[in-house]
């Protein structure tokens, strides 16, 4: 593992002084905290959209991010911070042909080229299971950290992946803990060997411990999102710094599109966030006394867009690994009118475009079989797609997850939980709504969360639409993430007439669009808010 001895000689006059009480009380320690969360493989430039962004555009400056963007950003950085470190906030894996390629392999590569001193487990990187995020610690040369999960009884990362890491950055320690979302078994595909604890009670655990050694400078490591984030800093002591995650949120003290202040403060803990795929760089500065208590922190994520120079080295490194890729995602499956909105803030909470298309594609795809209702989660949802030519790599940066079609048969009574539990986590933005095709529904926020929020159900029926009938069978497409139980949908697992092996989701879409004379996006109001 790597540590960092970056020795000040601030640092050492003030280690000189220590013999002296009026001295000590004097002493302060000056930490700058750069991260990132939620890459979800974006190494190459993204477009406003968070999809892939042309060579031409990227020549223009209209694109933002990739690895070679953060590369210059991080060197810049650390050159004017003195005493810095740079962590993740989770979810590398996950989102682009370089993870369906390479699976993890590239990550740790690049995440070793840019120096990360650590960095939490995300959901997705369960997605492939223990394997593959067992080979992805094997590659990296930083701790894999994450506190509230039992590994005991999981042979491929029992004793890989640490709760937590002391570090020593310049003349002081740094403690560092980790944490993964508690629901990370119906998000992801951990397998059973794997539980996990609240975040809460986990995090607190690891500060006693590290305190216990005279570390009184903390920073967790939170894939669990801003919310849960805010709670923890609200309900342990000692945690100075939350780094988060999950949320995709944006804190900033300059626009209004941010959800909060970079960083929020609860108490003196700091929390942060840096949105997602790479398109900022986070930079808290933080000043320590000498019992480790924040007195000052600041900062403001760097956008990383056309004025940050992308290093020569890191993208033709980049350009080297994409040549595999190229074949597929340049192929040009079909044509857009319009941008096409996957925008994750809108397909989680209500009807969106992205939504609409793919379930009518998954839809249109078995409506012969007796298929007659589609169910596809928000969070399988990845980006949005701009006007113009709609090649195949942009359909699977939308779609990336392998998720195959799968058909069952459930009563509507089922339909109706399925729909309850898709709108019960909406304040959090979670996942599990549900964007559908062949179905209508209306859903009241003001009633509590799975206690009838659904107030309306109706399916097409010869031509009409009528009020579901909780007794009777539908047949139902979803994607196999789905119906075998993720994102909270349980009442799925014991379905009848089950089949999950149909073709990738992505592939669906394509072949759907491909039929369109240009595909133009639409809302029809087949969910509504009381």
């Amino acid at each position: 593992m790597k540590n960092i001895l970056k020795t000040a000689l601030l640092g050492s006059v003030a280690i000189a002084t220590f013999s002296a009480a009026p001295a000590l009380a004097e002493f302060t320690y000056k930490l700058t905290i750069l991260h990132t969360n939620d890459f979800h493989s974006r190494f190459e430039p993204i477009s406003k959209y968070d999809s892939p962004c042309s060579v031409e555009n990227n020549l223009e400056g209209k694109c933002f991010g990739g690895s070679a963007r953060l590369e210059t950003a991080i060197k810049e950085a650390r050159t004017r911070a003195g005493n810095s470190i740079l962590v993740d906030g989770g979810d590398q894996f996950q989102g682009t042909l370089f993870y369906t390629y390479y699976k993890g392999k590239f990550a740790a590569e690049m995440m070793n080229r840019l120096g990360y001193d650590a960095m939490t487990v995300g959901n997705h990187e369960f997605d492939d299971g223990p394997r593959v995020l067992r080979e992805f610690a094997d590659n990296v040369n930083f701790p894999i950290l994450m506190s509230n999960a039992d590994l005991s009884s999981e042979p491929e990362l029992n004793g890989i992946i640490k709760k937590s890491k002391i570090i020593k950055v310049g003349n002081a320690r740094i403690g560092l803990i980790g944490l993964t979302p508690q629901d990370t078994d119906e998000l992801a595909s951990p397998g059973k060997n794997i539980t996990f604890s609240g975040p809460a009670e986990a995090v607190q655990a690891e500060v006693d411990r590290i305190s216990a050694y005279g570390v009184n400078k903390i920073v967790v490591l939170s894939h669990s999102g801003y919310d849960v984030d805010l709670e923890i800093a609200k309900n342990t002591t000692g945690v100075d710094v939350i780094v988060g995650g999950h949320s995709n949120t944006y804190l900033s003290n300059t626009s209004d599109k941010a959800k909060g202040p970079y960083p929020t403060m609860v108490g003196n803990t700091a929390v942060v966030s840096a949105y997602a795929y790479g398109k900022f760089l986070g930079e808290l500065n933080v000043t320590f006394d000498h019992k480790g208590i924040i007195t000052e922190a600041s900062g403001e994520p760097i956008i990383m867009d056309g004025n940050i120079v992308e290093e020569a080295s890191v993208k033709a490194r980049v350009n080297e690994m994409a040549v595999p890729l190229e074949e597929i995602r340049q192929k040009v499956v079909a044509k857009a009118n319009e941008a096409i909105d996957g925008e994750r803030e809108n397909c989680r909470v209500k009807e969106c475009q992205m939504g609409n298309l793919i379930a009518d594609a998954m839809l249109e795809r078995v409506k012969d079989q007796g298929i007659s209702i589609a169910l596809q989660n928000g969070g399988g949802i990845r980006a949005s797609i701009d006007a113009g030519d709609i090649t195949m790599g942009e359909v699977l940066t939308v779609l990336p997850f392998q998720n195959t079609l799968s058909t069952f048969s459930i009563s509507g009574a089922t339909v109706i939980e399925a729909l309850e539990n898709g709108v019960s986590q909406v304040e959090e933005v979670k996942g599990r709504f549900l964007q559908v095709a062949g179905l209508k529904y209306t859903w009241d926020q003001s009633i509590a969360a799975n206690e009838g929020r659904v107030i309306d159900v109706k399916v097409m029926q010869n031509g009409s639409w009528v009020d579901i009938d909780p007794n009777a069978q539908y047949g139902v497409v979803s994607n196999n993430f789905v119906r075998n139980g993720g994102d909270g949908f349980n009442m799925l697992v014991n379905a009848n007439d089950v089949y999950d092996y149909g073709p990738d989701v992505a592939e669906v879409v394509a072949d759907y669009l491909a039929t369109t004379n240009g595909y133009t996006p639409y809302l029809d109001n087949r969910i509504s808010k009381k």
